[in-house]
């Protein structure tokens, strides 16, 4: 474990996103400007009201990040408890967006009533962790500091201090973001607007018109392009591996998530898209990703990919309108399948790639970036015939005969050891920005993940967005497109795997 101690180094290059943190309050405000119209003036109740208002969301330290010494066999009772801290922030933030008018009548509302007592919760759940931890031998840091939260302005300042290192040059969703003169990472405080769910919105936790941008507005060349598009070093691996495991047709989704949240039901709280493998839910256990039946037309191929649904805010629904997952976590509309899902893994601008070990988890991006900072964020939403432009902290809206495009880029340098680490991320790594792996970690086949969708293009009026579409989130999220994420568990059989960086390494390209 003595890698995990390491500087982590972020996948994007962000000074165009931390720009944006002058932000402007959107169209989601509406409904506080009524209740607090005279929060220019003198009146210093009037201030503090208006402070108050601009709380719309929950923002706590993510305790699973700061993990990275758990013991494996404390692992599976931990992540229980790190799930519940997720549903207990959940429960908060439902209680401070169905409470707006008594934050109204007292300023300290927030503070008593939701806070407070989201951090006793919290400090029990560490306090179990820590528990699980020592129960094994291990040695538990000091968790109770973590426990507190705050809430989250209308306007944040996501600049995290960590987000300008990136992967420029690696090829790993490098670059700089563009969009920041459109309104930034508006929150808009959406959370307090239930006009927003007559427009198709999302029943009042967003997303809100900054959220969006024309493509046409963001400069060409915009993000560097992925590895293996890029051009190659001496001694570089240039071929490529595509598997077709087609789009999800079957519908093959769940709220779970067996890679953070093995054993809870709903622990992601917003619904994935599966291809290939067709086992996995939260109580999978590699035997059984392993035995799976696979949509991928190569059947040596039972790995899982998966990622967020896209949703269309037109003022329809979906089946889990009621469910957990749906419409109880704040994630509303009707779910979008994609046109295209393409899976491709290339190689290493600066060496030959390794085998992947089976059950090898990765995560890339963050499903709670927009609280969380811009540490592990690594998105990217373009327009099909934009390519060359790309966004991490907008969704885009595409001209006519354009189609929206999401891409995520893998981590693609492994430990050599694991194939999972105690908070998900410190057994793998982006490279450096010369293309190779640093701290003797190894090359493997890098997965690019494209996923292309036919939406009609949202309409902005008056500060509101008309048929919005947006990724599912956790419901304090309030379904930002910088929470995009990816996940894949690698269930390819050995000759397959052996195959794939055959084809890799001699520079042909194999499907």
């Amino acid at each position: 474990m003595g890698r995990n101690t390491r500087k982590r180094r972020t996948p994007l290059a962000t000074k165009a996103i931390a720009a944006s943190a002058a932000l402007a309050l959107g169209g989601g405000g509406l409904i506080w400007a009524n209740f607090y119209a005279s929060a220019h003036e003198e009146n210093p109740a009037n201030q503090t009201k208006a402070a108050g208002a601009q709380i719309a969301t929950i923002q706590c330290p993510d305790v699973g990040q700061k993990l990275t010494k758990v013991p494996k066999r404390a692992r599976r009772g931990v992540d229980r408890e790190l799930a519940n801290l997720d549903k207990q922030i959940s429960e908060a933030y439902a209680r401070l967006a169905s409470t707006r008018r008594a934050q109204a009548g007292d300023p300290g509302f927030v503070n008593n009533a939701i806070l407070g007592p989201l951090k006793s919760k919290r400090t029990a759940a560490l306090d179990r962790i820590g528990i699980n931890i020592r129960r094994v031998g291990g040695k538990a840091p000091d968790l109770r500091r973590f426990a507190g939260c705050r809430g989250m302005a209308a306007n944040p300042n996501t600049n995290d201090g960590n987000a300008g290192g990136g992967q420029n040059g690696g090829g790993q969703n490098g670059g700089q973001d563009q969009g920041q003169n459109n309104g930034g990472q508006n929150n808009g405080g959406q959370a307090g607007n239930g006009g927003q769910a007559g427009n198709g919105g999302q029943a009042g936790n967003g997303p809100v018109a900054a959220d969006f941008i024309k493509i046409e507005d963001v400069q060409p060349n915009s993000r560097n392009l992925p590895n293996g598009l890029a051009a190659n070093g001496d001694g570089g691996s240039t071929g490529s591996f595509t598997t077709s495991c087609g789009t999800n047709e079957n519908e093959n989704r769940n709220s779970d998530n067996v890679i953070v949240a093995p054993g809870v039901s709903n622990g992601a709280k917003h619904q994935h898209d599966y291809v290939g493998n067709q086992s996995n839910n939260a109580f999978a256990s590699d035997e059984d990703l392993a035995n799976a039946q696979t949509t991928c037309q190569n059947q040596g191929d039972k790995s899982s990919y998966f990622w967020p649904v896209l949703r269309i805010q037109d003022g329809s629904q979906d089946i889990d309108q009621g469910q957990p997952g749906g419409g109880q976590d704040g994630n509303v509309g009707k779910i979008v399948e994609p046109a295209e899902a393409q899976l491709k893994f290339v190689g290493n601008r600066t060496s030959d790639v390794v085998a992947m070990p089976k059950a090898l988890r990765i995560i890339t991006g963050d499903a709670k970036a927009f609280t969380n900072g811009l540490n592990n964020a690594n998105t990217s939403w373009s327009c099909t015939g934009f390519e060359d432009r790309q966004v991490t902290d907008k969704y885009p809206i595409c001209p006519q005969g354009s189609s929206v495009v999401r891409t995520s880029n893998f981590q693609s340098c492994w430990d050599g050891q694991n194939i999972d680490s105690a908070n998900h991320r410190t057994h793998v790594d982006f490279v450096e920005a010369d293309g190779s792996c640093s701290n003797g970690f190894r090359a493997i086949p890098q997965l690019q993940v494209r996923l292309v969708y036919d939406v009609q293009a949202p309409q902005i009026n008056n500060g509101q967005v008309q048929n919005a579409f947006a990724v599912d989130s956790f419901p304090e999220q309030l379904h930002k497109p910088i929470t995009d994420h990816n996940d894949f568990i690698n269930f390819f059989d050995e000759d397959l795997m052996n195959e794939m960086v055959q084809c890799i390494n001699s520079g042909e390209d194999c499907q």
